[in-house]
């Protein structure tokens, strides 16, 4: 077959892949997107939670979700595309945030890194937690446990003295729809995207990248490869013989989220709103239908199981929907436990302190964005931004490595530090090693 010639390859079609597309498409780069599964979304991304939230560990973490929350707000004007499968809609039901026992926790964290940022928010005591969320019981259960552990069951220590709200987080309903509409952002912008497109070699030619190789013969050539591959991006390293030499490094976790309908006499899909409750070692969200989605904050107490990314168990496990199922219960009671089981189980792309890497690599022309499932979806719009402009300005001759680049939010104005994301950087001890960030 007949090589063909891009300005940017971008492997992988998901939320950060299709917003790099679009971003590096729409500063007239002629980019190709390719994809193993046959649809925009079709990987990791479809099941992801899509909540937008800026309850991160780190300052440049709650930037980066500060100003990639108005993308959202502003989502047909960024896509600027029409899409025959409609546009998203962006659920801004706010989130609060359970502030559990103990003074040294990721909500305190959180709650004093919005003071000095600004981020709006409000404090909710014991009373307007119930007034404005009846539904939920405020009492103290944690630390989060299991099931089979007799202190599961025992009485509360006491209620929840407050909680942080932030009127303007919510939730995208539908996350492959998100990576639909960036598509045809892209290509209405000169983006090309291949899909059935199983990348099994990163080219080099004269010291640099020169391409990809796939499954099916083709080879297009890119002087710029941008690795988004997902669950998938530590294999994709491997290839461009990059993983061994960068300090931060990515695996596949595979993880459970559970759907539930609402209590009786609640209208989940009117008054629910996210909550993130590490007492529990939960959160969850409002789902179409009036069902309530159930995710897992990742508490010490329940096992991690990191998968080859193409072999892994794709059924629910009993034990773990019934730990996050009834962790549920104890907040919002009445919830009850469903004869049929239902939920997704799909992986995320975590690095070894769950920051995500953008980044260049040592191999010229190589960049990545990965680490990113789990609690990157909310950042793709800003993430597309930063990765454009880290790429623009290294491949002019910016020393990215003795001067990180830091770029300003074009609807925000925050300083989005790219440095803070390095390949290269030491775990951050300030991380909640978990789905937080």
């Amino acid at each position: 077959m007949s090589e063909t010639s891009f300005d940017a390859i971008i492997i992988g079609a998901g939320v950060i892949g299709g917003a790099v597309a679009l971003e590096l498409a729409d500063r007239g780069h002629r980019t190709l997107t390719v994809d193993k599964a046959p649809s925009a979304g079709s990987g990791s991304t479809i099941n992801s939670c899509a909540i937008v939230r800026f309850s991160y560990s780190s300052v440049a973490g709650i930037n980066l979700a500060w100003e990639g929350m108005h993308y959202w707000k502003d989502w047909a004007n960024y896509i600027a595309a029409e899409d025959e499968l409609g546009l998203i809609e962006y659920h801004m039901t706010g989130q609060l945030v359970l502030q559990q026992a103990g003074a040294e926790t990721h909500a305190a964290r959180v709650k004093m890194l919005w003071d000095e940022m600004g981020i709006p928010h409000e404090v909710w005591d014991t009373a307007t937690i119930k007034e404005r969320c009846p539904y939920i019981d405020p009492s103290l259960f944690g630390p989060p446990m299991r099931p089979a552990d007799d202190a599961f069951w025992k009485d509360p220590t006491g209620v929840i003295e407050r909680g942080y709200f932030t009127p303007d987080a919510g939730y995208v309903s539908d996350p492959q729809l998100s990576c639909h509409n960036l598509q045809r952002g892209a290509e209405l912008r000169g983006g090309t995207f291949w899909f059935n497109a199983e990348v099994t070699s990163v080219d080099r030619e004269g010291g640099r990248v020169a391409g990809v190789t796939l499954a099916d013969g083709r080879a297009p050539k890119a002087p710029i490869v941008v690795n988004v591959a997902g669950p998938h991006s530590y294999l994709i390293n491997q290839m461009a013989d990059v993983y061994d030499t960068m300090n931060i490094k990515t695996k596949a976790l595979r993880h459970e989220v559970h759907h539930v309908p609402s209590p009786d006499g609640v209208d989940f899909d009117r008054v629910g709103i996210t909550v993130a409750d590490d007492d529990l070692g939960i959160y969850f969200r409002p789902e179409v239908g009036n069902h309530i989605l159930i995710g897992s904050g990742d508490p010490t107490c329940d096992p991690r199981e990191f998968v080859d990314p193409d072999r892994y168990e794709r059924s629910l496990y009993p034990d773990q929907y019934e730990a996050q199922v009834l962790r549920a219960n104890r907040r919002l009671p009445g919830l009850g436990m469903p004869h049929e089981r239902k939920g997704i189980v799909d992986l995320y792309d975590v690095s070894d302190d769950w920051i995500p890497i953008y980044d260049r690599t040592d191999l010229d022309g190589f960049y990545v964005a990965i680490g990113t499932s789990g609690n990157q979806y909310k950042n793709a719009g800003s993430a597309g931004q930063m990765m454009a402009d880290l790429i623009e300005a290294v491949e002019a001759g910016h020393d990215h490595e003795r001067d990180p680049l830091v770029v300003k939010g074009r609807y925000s104005g925050v300083d989005l530090d790219v440095g803070f994301f390095s390949r290269n950087r030491q775990i951050n001890p300030n991380s909640s090693m978990s789905v937080h960030g």
